[in-house]
């Protein structure tokens, strides 16, 4: 029925989430979930807001959420977006601050969701390659640009970039829009939400999904100067005025409050990671340094999409991508240590 379609919906390419198996037994590493559940006290928080109150409408802006992001990291609520998911907050950054004149850059192996976007909203764009070792070369940003976006660390390659390096691309592009994209920051990078004062053209996008293990509320946030905030808000306002429902306002609020539970779990995946990491190196893989709640690994004597195939038959799920240069990785999610294993011995 393809008539009825806007004429631009037919050249969409859609983005493919990882593989969500209806199989309870399989063991998913291809997600990147936490294999820990939210805080008692998020959950606590939500339950609290199962009452008459459904009935009418959340707070639009959602400032009890606001206000727990900015005492965590110290910042002017004004300065705090929130939406569904870090992926609905990108969306409204890539359709309010980077249909500019000249094009976005964004890394060659980078969140495939960055050329959907671009599709969507008409936005001509560079990929900037990696490096031999799949590291961003901040010089090679250094060029007219109509707005900079990278995840940090990186996805899928997890591979971080200090934070020195991060301010040296702000000044190179101060008339640009730089955007971070940290989902995976709290597991082993530096958040560059404390550069947000002082470079007015930085925007800091994080998610509840990896490190506050909350995939299923679908929270997001972005942090940057009011300028930057107030374009944002204007596009939410003219798209979805009541983004966020009463139980994620709630459960994402009290998630930030409970520091301990949330310090107690990254530290357990990043033990894992550390674990799974040299296991898979004395099993003779390459794996690349990852900051991140995953990795990104390939062996030098067997088939990538093959190691995949055949682990799934044990009932294990790793994801791999078909992308030229990194075809013969796979990127797999830190499970428990049971999880973990059950891949080692499929392996």
């Amino acid at each position: 029925m393809s008539k009825f379609w806007s004429p631009f919906v037919k050249s969409l390419v859609p983005y493919v989430p990882g593989e969500q198996p209806k199989l309870s037994k399989l063991v998913k590493l291809n997600t990147n979930e936490n294999p820990y559940g939210p805080s008692p006290k998020a959950l606590e928080a939500m339950r609290a807001e199962l009452n008459d109150d459904l009935r009418l409408y959340p707070d639009p802006n959602g400032d009890l959420l606001k206000q727990a992001v900015a005492e965590y990291y110290g910042v002017q609520t004004g300065q705090v977006f929130v939406g569904n998911g870090s992926d609905e907050v990108l969306a409204h950054i890539f359709h309010g601050l980077f249909q500019q004149e000249l094009p976005l850059l964004f890394p060659d192996i980078s969140y495939s969701f960055y050329p959907v976007y671009c599709g969507l909203y008409g936005i001509e764009h560079v990929k900037v390659p990696l490096d031999e070792q799949f590291q961003i070369r901040v010089a090679d940003y250094a060029r007219p640009n109509g707005g900079i976006i990278f995840p940090n660390p990186n996805a899928p390659t997890g591979c971080v970039l200090a934070l020195d390096a991060v301010e040296q691309m702000l000044k190179a592009s101060p008339d640009s829009v730089v955007v971070v994209d940290e989902a995976y920051i709290d597991f082993g990078g530096e958040t560059a939400i404390s550069l947000v004062d002082r470079y007015p053209n930085l925007l800091v996008t994080q998610t509840l999904s990896k490190s506050r293990s909350l995939a299923g509320l679908r929270v997001g946030l972005a942090v940057g100067h009011p300028d930057l905030i107030e374009a944002l808000e204007r596009v939410k306002n003219s798209f979805n005025s009541y983004p966020l429902d009463r139980m994620a306002i709630a459960g994402a609020a009290a998630a930030f409050t409970d520091k301990a539970y949330f310090q107690q779990t990254c530290k357990a995946v990043i033990d894992s990671r550390e674990y799974l990491v040299a296991e898979l190196q004395k099993r003779g893989f390459e794996v690349l340094p990852s900051a991140a709640n995953f990795i990104f690994a390939r062996h030098p004597q067997q088939d990538a999409a093959g190691i995949a195939a055949k682990v799934r038959e044990k009932g294990v799920i790793v994801r791999h991508f078909k992308q030229e240069r990194i075809a013969q990785f796979l990127r797999i999610s830190i499970g428990t240590p049971e999880q973990n294993q059950a891949l080692l011995d499929a392996l």
